[in-house]
């Protein structure tokens, strides 16, 4: 077990403390409902917003509002703007770039495909982390991990049905965005080794600020309808709040456990197509979420 020495940093210090504190499946339950409604009112707004805007124009709302935000927490706490200095420019520009572009195709997933089929091939995110972090983070891909993510791609091809119905852009979109996701994962991941959680936002908001203003203009600046303002609203605050229920939830219990509880989102997400949208219920869809969910599970079960 590890313990906590008197030569210890505070840093390291406060770090063996989380890893001994027992886990909170309760807590990090709640935190993971508060991530799902999240998750699930962004795809709402997503949908409602792009009557209108584009996906960039999307983008560059939803962004400027989470930098007003951010920037907001920035300058009220004590560190100040000195919080957001980075030596890694490059990183976070490479790292916003993935966000940036599967975020962008999440939202074209949202209205090419049933929401229930984009969460499922969402899924597929860690079986990417599994087959890309060698070349990233330089981890060992082992047959174990590589034979489970061809599971969790079966799982795919079930979602999809391809042969039996027809397979478009929107489930292109869905697996891409994954990719997208994937790899904001593990770069998020190489940026937290020296930059805090509010500079890793802070520099994520601003360039997708940018990101999404300049490619607004590609076919023209459309500025929101009054309708519109309170959907923009709704999805700015969630991708900020859903993403820090799920921290939440993972600081208060090992992956293993919070991962699993993600698998409601699947039939939450499926049951407001259904009522929202008159999407139909596909148990083809849940058949392949599940293979995929396993594969993932089973990779996180890994002693090692």
């Amino acid at each position: 077990m590890a313990r906590i020495t008197p030569g210890m940093g505070r840093g390291a210090a406060a770090a063996v403390e989380r890893a001994e504190a027992p886990a909170q499946p309760v807590k990090a339950a709640v935190w993971m409902l508060g991530a799902i409604a999240s998750f699930t009112l962004m795809a709402v707004g997503g949908r409602a917003v792009q009557a209108e805007l584009t996906s960039f124009q999307l983008m560059f709302w939803r962004s400027m509002i989470g930098f007003a935000v951010i920037a907001t927490l920035v300058t009220l706490s004590r560190p100040g703007l000195a919080q957001v200095r980075t030596a890694q420019p490059g990183l976070h520009l490479a790292r916003n770039v993935f966000h940036f572009a599967g975020q962008n195709l999440w939202f074209y997933g949202i209205m090419a495909i049933p929401l229930s089929q984009l969460v499922a091939l969402e899924f597929t995110m860690p079986l990417w982390v599994v087959l890309l972090a060698p070349l990233v983070l330089g981890e060992r891909l082992t047959w174990r991990k590589a034979g489970l993510a061809g599971v969790g791609f079966i799982g795919v091809l079930v979602v999809a049905q391809p042969g039996v119905q027809p397979v478009g852009a929107g489930h292109l979109a869905g697996l891409l965005a994954a990719l997208g996701f994937g790899m904001n994962l593990m770069l998020t991941k190489m940026l937290m080794r020296h930059d805090n959680v509010l500079c890793v936002l802070f520099w994520m908001t601003l360039l997708q600020t940018f990101f999404g203003l300049a490619l607004s203009f590609l076919g023209g600046f459309t500025w929101p309808s009054a309708a519109l303002v309170p959907w923009l609203f709704v999805v700015g605050l969630t991708g900020l709040s859903a993403h820090y229920a799920l921290t939440s939830a993972l600081g208060l219990a090992p992956a293993s456990i919070v991962a699993p509880m993600e698998f409601a989102r699947l039939p939450i997400i499926a049951l407001v197509g259904v009522w929202l949208y008159a999407e139909a219920l596909d148990p083809w869809v849940f058949l392949g979420a599940a293979i995929i969910f396993g594969a993932n599970w089973l990779n996180l079960r890994n002693p090692r």
